[in-house]
């Protein structure tokens, strides 16, 4: 049975309050070209432009990200006394700008439970005859399912050999080299990158061959990223109850913890696997008798939303509402990297928070007709937590929210150019929103768009990793202003000092001047007749 809202709100409140006090006080033309092309909208007269524009500045954009994306931040992870700080952080000056809160019982903050569920370090170990491993320092899951399996070890030298009948057996097998192709060239260390496609090509090698489950051994380049593989998985899987989708069919509730399996018969597709260290291979090859036992846990952290409006000046347009989105939190302390183990997110996504506070600046300073709300939404590294939990949940009715403006990753790669997600079919689903932001871009940043990130066939699904993503769904305008991914992307080389300040200044007052443009249009944006966002 679930708990009430209100008790779980208590509990969640409590909790929350707890968390935050220990963080203060440690505070230290539509179509956009398949390649780069200079947007063809035409400049409006230049009195269309707000004296307030000239408030976005450089100088206050370039403090305020640094000390958002500072070391004392420590990473600003979700679900950590260090997102807290960061939000009290942005909270602080939404109150210094004139920011009205919109949170829960007067305040900034709508918070939330994130459900967290992992591979239990307590009474999760494997054996190799009478070796004992402990999961996440001698062996990876590489998966989040509580199950037993057991049974002799069948070595094989190369994963490509398929004449070995591998039936009903737990195997055990060197990594293979993966396809220089399949290797990401962004997020995380180049050698996790090299393991994770590794791993997979592997697996595949194993895909309905009837193997109760795979003992992958690391090469050399596995071996030195094993740590990091097992930083970054033993944080398990999130999720938010009662939200919004991210994707077409995703439950609104969550469902409860499987069974454990025991693997007795081949799995359907894929066996499940793991990852030892190159060291256990000789121990492997004298066909030991292993047995695998993993069991799952899943508990609740609280997370946040910090939401404050700006109201607009006209009596009846004040009730709808422009809303700026940016996500506060990013990837915390993790494992080290040329010696610093705080990913501490300057791009990602302390450019769009900054932007916020600086549009908000120029708002306050000149108020449009339509209010403007401000919402940085908690765990988006974490699957969009926040903003699938606001969708469903708004702090104004859904229907009173006209558009969606999402800045996310803002301040990198060449100055001129940069990305407006949600330009073109199948991903558009406002063309009045699209044109205001065309036009916007013609007398403010002046770059060149890149429309290949915002396309279905692309391999890194941009799109579909920002907050805008389920308003979008829920038929309400959306873009997602970007400077696109990038090597220091989710590493702690991802710093302030790396930031192109000038150029984020400039994506900022693009994002501002498209939301000056809704706020005071005589007509709110509409939806594309018949948009479906599927791939």
């Amino acid at each position: 049975m679930r708990p009430s809202h209100a008790a779980t709100r208590r509990r969640t409140l409590r909790l929350a309050v707890t968390l935050l006090a220990a963080a203060l006080a440690n505070t230290p033309s539509l179509a956009a070209q398949n390649t780069a092309a200079k947007s063809t909208a035409k400049p409006a007269a230049s009195q269309s432009l707000p004296a307030a524009l000239n408030r976005i500045r450089e100088a206050d954009i370039k403090r305020e990200l640094y000390a958002l994306a500072g070391d004392a931040m420590r990473g600003r992870e979700a679900g950590t006394p260090d997102e807290l700080r960061a939000s009290a952080w942005i909270v602080d000056r939404l109150r210094e700008i004139g920011v009205t809160p919109m949170g829960q019982d007067g305040t900034y903050y709508q918070w939330f439970n994130m459900t967290r569920t992992r591979v239990s370090t307590v009474s999760s170990f494997a054996r190799l005859n009478n070796d004992t491993l402990a999961v996440w320092r001698d062996f990876i899951p590489l998966g989040n399912r509580g199950l037993d399996v057991s049974g002799p070890v069948l070595w094989l030298d190369n994963a490509n050999d398929s004449t070995v009948n591998v039936q009903g057996r737990v195997v055990a097998v060197p990594v293979i080299t993966p396809n220089r192709a399949s290797i990401r060239t962004t997020v995380n260390s180049e050698d996790v990158r090299y393991a994770n496609a590794a791993l997979a090509a592997t697996q595949q090698r194993f895909a309905r061959r009837g193997a109760l489950a795979l003992i992958l051994v690391a090469d050399s380049i596995t071996n030195a990223a094993f740590d990091g593989l097992a930083s970054l998985r033993l944080r398990g899987t999130y999720d938010v109850n009662d939200a919004a989708p991210r994707f077409a069919g995703q439950p609104r509730y969550l469902a409860p913890l499987p069974p454990v399996l025991n693997v007795t018969t081949p799995v359907n597709g894929t066996p499940p696997a793991f990852l030892v260290r190159s060291s256990r291979a000789q121990l492997l090859r004298n066909a030991p008798q292993g047995s695998i036992q993993l069991r799952l846990e899943q508990f609740e952290t609280p997370s946040v939303n910090i939401v404050g409006v700006i109201r607009g000046t006209d009596p009846v347009l004040r009730n709808e509402y422009v809303l700026y989105s940016a996500h506060q939190d990013h990837d915390g302390v993790r494992y080290v990297m040329d010696g610093d183990s705080v990913w501490a997110g300057a791009d990602d996504n302390a450019t769009g928070s900054v932007a916020l506070l600086a549009s908000a600046r120029a708002f306050m300073a000149q108020k449009p007709k339509r209010s403007v709300l401000f919402v940085y939404h908690g765990a988006e590294e974490r699957g969009l937590l926040g903003s699938r939990y606001h969708a469903q949940h708004p702090v104004v009715p859904l229907t009173n929210i006209v558009a969606v403006l999402n800045g996310e990753m803002m301040g990198r790669n060449s100055p001129d150019s940069a990305s407006l997600l949600g330009v073109q079919p199948p991903h558009r689903n406002s063309t009045d929103l699209v044109e205001h932001a065309l036009r916007a871009n013609a007398l403010t940043g002046r770059f060149a768009l890149d429309s290949l990130w915002d396309r279905p066939t692309h391999p890194e699904g941009w799109y579909f990793r920002s907050d805008h993503v389920p308003y979008a769904r829920l038929e309400v305008p959306s873009v997602m202003y970007t400077s696109n991914l990038h090597p220091d992307y989710h590493t702690p080389r991802d710093k302030p000092e790396r930031i192109d300040y000038g150029k984020l200044t400039r994506m900022t007052r693009w994002m501002y001047l498209t939301g000056w443009f809704v706020a005071n249009a005589p007509a709110r944006p509409r939806i594309d007749p018949d948009f479906r966002l599927e791939r």
